[in-house]
């Protein structure tokens, strides 16, 4: 969080994928080449893979990342192991949010406001994602499925998601103007009368309407 407190307003891309959210070498690898290439300022999460409803961080995160990545970064990015994400997706220096698209984070991104690029690993979030990129325009994509081609991910290559990262970051995006709308819209229906606000009291009076 200090070292978020000295970028520019709006000037980093924050990469976290969830608790169970992780990547083999190759694929860590491609993401801190594009990540290079980019030039953006970035905050990564980078978790280790692990069992199922295991995670853990690396306990030497130079070895999975290319050989002076860290030194050559080391003025615009980041590296860490868990993340924080709801104080750091509304931090001001935050720009964008790659993301698995979880519902938790879907909802977390759209109330701090911040654009986001589709990556999702399994279970709902590629429906998430489809709706983002397709039917809300509030994310760029640069994955929006999961396939899995004789029982490997596949690897995305720098250059999509260099290309992505580029897209988000842009400050004529299309995707960040939607954003800023839904995200003033999110907050009114948590207001008194808004509609969140509203169906929430309407089942509880309810439910304390049925009692037996």
């Amino acid at each position: 969080m200090q070292w978020l407190d000295q970028q520019p307003r709006s000037s980093v891309v924050f990469l976290c994928f969830g608790s169970l959210g992780c990547f083999g070498a190759d694929q860590v690898k491609e993401i801190a080449y594009a990540l290079e290439q980019s030039g953006h300022r970035f905050l990564w999460s980078l978790r280790q893979p692990a069992e199922v409803f295991s995670w853990n961080d690396y306990e030497k995160v130079p070895e999975v990342l290319p050989e002076g990545f860290l030194d050559r970064t080391a003025e615009i990015g980041k590296v860490i192991g868990w993340a924080p994400q709801v104080d750091i997706l509304g931090h001001p220096a935050i720009g964008g949010f790659i993301s698995h698209c979880g519902w938790n984070s879907t909802l977390e991104s759209i109330w701090f406001g911040v654009p986001m690029v589709t990556w999702p690993l399994h279970s709902e979030q590629q429906l998430n994602a489809l709706t983002l990129v397709k039917e809300l325009g509030l994310a760029v994509e640069i994955k929006m499925d999961y396939r899995i081609d004789d029982g490997e991910v596949e690897i995305i290559k720098a250059e999509k998601i260099e290309k992505g990262i580029k897209w988000l970051m842009g400050n004529d995006s299309n995707v960040r103007q939607m954003m800023r709308e839904i995200n003033d819209e999110s907050r009114k229906v948590l207001m008194d009368s808004g509609s969140s606000h509203t169906n929430l009291r309407r089942f509880i009076n309810d439910v304390m309407n049925n009692m037996p």
